[in-house]
């Protein structure tokens, strides 16, 4: 079985995830708990949508599990773990 893991955070990715992250994710999380803690309702508050995503592939976990990233793919990538 082959099986391909998507990670929120970088360092998975150095783990032999692939990773697609929002690299603001805690800094945004941590505005709209604030302001949560100062009163505001949830429910008041707009739903918030990443805006900034890195695309990280570790090749060395892709041939560990017979995967083959083509070209078009890797030249794609923010980052490239060989």
């Amino acid at each position: 079985m082959k099986l391909a893991i998507y990670s929120f955070k970088a360092s998975s990715s150095m783990k032999g995830n692939s990773s697609l992250t929002d690299t603001d994710l805690y800094r945004r999380a941590a505005a709209y708990g604030d302001k949560v803690l100062k009163g505001a309702k949830p429910t008041d508050l707009p739903v918030e949508q990443p805006m900034k995503f890195e695309f990280v592939i570790n090749l060395k976990a892709a041939k560990q599990i017979g995967l083959t990233i083509p070209p078009n793919v890797l030249v794609r990538a923010d980052r490239v773990i060989k």
